[in-house]
């Protein structure tokens, strides 16, 4: 038989405590309205965590507060808004299982009753408190013979429903406990999805982080075949707020964490998390990728993928995706303007004015037009700069170690030397690996013309900053744009310092050539888009880890996701055990990539445990997983 359900209403079905929500309205222009409301909510407290009963509590509350009926009506138009996510993205479930729920809340019918009409939860499904208004729509206050207005009203109106057993309580305060705690019910589900209170979660059957989770362990009908609020997505650096919300509109549990973390602090926090998603500050190493023992995915908001050990990723299983191409016009506006800014000397002449000194002069100010800008590395951002520079008139040669298709008339020179001695502007684009540290130092600028312009927007390890300062100072380079240092400040609260610092003609910016609300937008569209499809599809287009394959959304059956060391027979070994079970192969899809091999598997119904259980078992397996329509 399957369970009915009784759900709370504040910080379940919606995400807030609507009596705190009214509170906020109508005192909003109360003279001691601080003070009120933060006695109503340490009152809201104490009553969640059981330490007042909720008759004195609501009593409390409501004597705080002078409400009339469009203050409610504005209460309902705020909520309609802050319904829980996981309750939006399953409103079509919850809807057909109206019938099997029942909302039991100390809030007000009044509020509540119109943000269950959206869910076609039944009316008479309702046990709430009631309003009472006078003639002029003032409230004068509340109904105090409803069981739900006294202590333990919640457990007398869950007895009323003693003919609807098997019986689960979803909620996260402990009045919800108590129905449970008194045998009105057989079980209790904390719902963590909103807020955390440890005291009452740890008397819960179990602890839920969404509705589907719920909808899942009753039996009832789920938008997915499994619960996307069970898997953990943490996303650190201050990603774009676009990320976390693309992941909670899919139904998965997010956490988002702003300051840079050292690598034991992530150590800890990826233990038990399905997805990560980094900029640049946050180093995933080899000792993190070990840790992540439920890690899935790994989202790089950012172009390069060096902080990221992606060849332990791809060893186990791990898909990384990074966004190649979505910051590159932010990067090359902020090198054309800064080679522009630094020919003209605007800095040092905007630095004289804030000093209270007249500088003008034309002294080794340029035109930009006609001058040689070299480009080393020669990829998304190198090629686009190249393209922007011809534009305003500028020539153009790069130097990249791979043969590149020149745009526009930019031509290719056939040395890194040829391309230092030749450049009126050099900017840099190669990635930080290894290879490349202080790739160019002492030597490198004294073979650039005197005056050059000298910019790196790349990584911070490639130029050796002590021989261009020094190269300042003598003048053989006239100026300078830096954007990225060997060592950055975990976050905006810890000081900077740098040999560059207090040097003439020399721009400093805080690693912010991406840094752009366009571009972090499109960023956090981009990764966060790949990693949905992995996770849904099984999808790879565009890892940077796995094998690529492009796998449309599975219409009906299952699909088996075999991720697995790149050795001879591994498609024999699997599709053996599959004939041996008389599981019939509707596709199947294979790609390898070093020493790691993907192999897709369409099957038209679902295949018993054991038989997954025996692919998993195939010693070369490194991941198996299963996704649904």
């Amino acid at each position: 038989m399957k369970p009915t359900l009784i759900l709370d209403f504040d910080s379940t079905i919606v995400s807030v405590e609507s009596l705190d929500l009214l509170a906020e309205i109508a005192l909003a222009k109360h003279p001691q309205r601080a003070e009120r409301l933060a006695e109503i909510q340490a009152i809201t407290k104490l009553g969640m965590e059981g330490k007042i009963d909720f008759g004195e509590s609501l009593r409390r509350r409501m004597a705080l507060l002078d409400v009339d009926r469009s203050q409610i009506d504005m209460v309902v138009k705020r909520l309609q808004k802050l319904i829980t996510p996981s309750f939006v993205s399953h409103k079509k479930q919850i809807q057909k299982s109206a019938d099997s729920i029942y909302v039991v809340t100390g809030g007000f019918r009044e509020i509540v009753e119109p943000i269950l009409d959206t869910l076609k939860i039944p009316r008479e499904h309702l046990f709430a408190n009631s309003l009472i208004f006078d003639a002029m729509g003032k409230v004068t206050g509340f109904d105090e013979t409803n069981p739900l207005s006294k202590a333990g009203g919640k457990v007398e109106v869950a007895r009323s429903l003693a003919d609807k057993r098997p019986l689960i309580v979803v909620g996260d305060g402990y009045t919800d406990y108590q129905i449970k705690e008194q045998g009105a019910a057989d079980k209790f589900y904390y719902f963590a999805e909103v807020v955390d209170r440890p005291s009452v979660s740890a008397h819960a059957s179990r602890i839920v982080y969404g509705i589907d989770e719920v909808l899942a362990q009753t039996d009832l009908p789920t938008r997915y075949s499994f619960p996307r609020s069970k898997l953990k997505v943490l996303l650190l650096d201050n990603i774009d707020q676009d990320a976390a919300d693309k992941f909670a509109a899919e139904g998965y549990r997010v956490e988002q964490v702003s300051a840079k973390l050292g690598e034991d602090d992530v150590i800890k926090a990826i233990r038990d998390v399905s997805i990560v998603g980094v900029r640049t500050r946050t180093k995933l190493t080899p000792r993190v990728i070990s840790a992540g023992e439920k890690l899935m995915g790994i989202g790089v908001f950012s172009v390069g993928t060096d902080h990221v050990d992606v060849h332990g990723a791809a060893e186990r299983g791990i898909a990384v995706f990074n966004a190649p191409f979505s910051n590159t016009r932010s990067v090359v506006e902020l090198a054309l303007g800064e080679a522009m800014v630094l020919m003209r000397r605007v800095f040092e002449h905007s630095t004289a004015l804030h000093q209270g000194q007249w500088t003008k002069t034309a002294d080794r100010s340029f035109e930009i037009r006609g001058k040689k800008l070299g480009i080393i590395g020669y990829g998304n951002i190198g090629s686009q700069l190249s393209v922007l520079a011809e534009s305003v008139g500028i020539e153009v040669i790069y130097y990249d170690i791979a043969e590149k298709l020149s745009h526009g008339n930019a031509k290719r020179v056939s040395s890194f030397q040829e391309l230092l001695k030749q450049s009126d502007i050099i900017s840099v684009h190669f990635d930080g690996r290894a290879s490349n540290k202080n790739l160019i130092g002492e030597k490198e600028f004294e073979m650039m013309k005197t005056g050059v312009i000298f910019l790196n927007l790349s990584r911070g390890s490639v130029v050796n900053y002590e021989a261009l300062a020094n190269a300042v100072r003598s003048g053989k380079v006239g100026g300078a744009g830096v954007d990225v240092f060997p060592s950055e400040p975990k976050s905006n609260s810890e000081s900077f310092e740098s040999v560059l610092q207090g040097l003439p003609n020399v721009i400093l910016t805080p690693h912010i050539a991406g840094s752009t609300v366009e571009a972090q937008r499109n960023i956090a569209n981009y990764v966060s888009e790949r990693l949905l499809k992995f996770l849904a599809h099984g999808e790879t287009l565009g890892s940077v880890s796995l094998p690529d394959l492009y796998l449309p959304p599975i219409q009906k059956g299952m699909r088996i996701l075999h991720i697995h060391s790149n050795v001879p027979g591994i498609v024999a070994n699997v599709s053996a055990i599959f004939a041996k079970h008389g599981v019939n192969i509707v596709g199947q899809s294979l790609k390898t990539r070093d020493s790691v091999g993907y192999l897709v598997t369409e099957i038209a119904d679902k295949v018993p445990d054991d038989v997954l259980r025996e692919i998993r078992e195939v010693s070369e397996t490194i991941k198996l997983r299963v996704v649904y329509p």
